[in-house]
């Protein structure tokens, strides 16, 4: 693994880990709102061994990536973010995004007459998604804008929200999402800005922006869903499959919406085999 960083303008570096040799075909994964690139578990390393280059990114405002100093978060500055990085690869990259990091892909590729990428990967997202699910998303990352005391509070917090998946045992393993202040509090690993700012990424908000989007995709996609998700309903999926007929798509059993956290070999495998079948 190397790590990088890229210069996107007006003050933003993006940071990432590399695997893979850097002369292979491109891929590079754009995490969900509030992650950072390690939530990506082992998949980038194995698109890295199956033969790609693949880069895991933490977007702006997200991991060790820039905080934006005028707090621009809206959906442009993110598709802007990419669409620098891509043009400095040589070659398109296929992308592979989950939730916010595939709206990111849906969009920079979709509202462009240029070719931007090889093949599209969503991860947990499609124009039409639930309210309610992303409404839970939204409620628990505003849940503590103090911070946690302890790793253990910080445990228990995702126990709650992800009650399908064992409570987090290693605590040290938690670290790399969060950032510790200067009062001692653990905070997670993004800029509040993200949520509280005026200029805030709102694309879920727009499906027929979206759908515009995603009937434009001229590239090889594949929609992996999450089979409890409750965010992409079985009816968003197929709706997604009428406005991109030629798509792909894998519903994962045992996976909520953090389809790569949840069940990351199955998700990964499904996502080498497209990718493989892509060259």
């Amino acid at each position: 693994m190397r790590h990088v960083r890229f210069d996107v303008g007006g003050g933003v570096t993006i940071a990432g880990d590399a695997h893979g040799d850097p002369s292979a075909p491109p891929v590079l994964l754009l995490h969900g709102g509030g992650q950072t690139r390690h939530a990506w578990g082992g998949t980038a390393a194995a698109l890295g061994r199956a033969g790609r280059h693949a880069i895991a990114l933490d977007l702006r405002g997200h991991g060790d990536s820039s905080w934006a100093p005028d707090g621009d978060y809206a959906m442009e500055a993110f598709v802007r973010d990419l669409r620098t990085i891509v043009d400095g690869l040589g070659a398109p990259p296929a992308l592979v995004g989950a939730s916010l990091g595939g709206l990111v892909a849906l969009l920079a590729q979709g509202e462009t007459t240029t070719p931007l990428a090889s093949a599209v990967v969503l991860v947990d997202i499609a124009p039409r998604t639930e309210p309610a699910g992303v409404t839970r998303i939204i409620e628990f990352m505003r849940a503590a804008p103090d911070g946690f005391a302890t790793l253990e509070e910080v445990a228990d917090a995702i126990a709650a929200y992800q009650p399908h998946r064992p409570r987090p045992t290693r605590l040290d393993g938690l670290r790399k999402n969060l950032r510790r202040g200067a009062d001692g509090r653990w905070r997670w690993h993004w800029d509040p800005a993200f949520m509280d700012g005026r200029r805030r990424v709102n694309a879920t908000n727009d499906p027929e922006r979206l759908e515009r989007a995603a009937t434009n995709l001229r590239v090889p996609a594949l929609l992996v869903r999450g089979q409890m998700s409750d965010v992409v309903s079985e009816e968003g999926a197929r709706a997604f499959l009428r406005l991109v007929p030629d798509a792909r798509y894998v519903d994962v059993t045992g996976a909520a919406h953090m389809v790569a956290g949840d069940r990351n070999d199955p998700f990964t495998t499904a996502v080498v085999e497209f990718l493989a079948g892509c060259r």
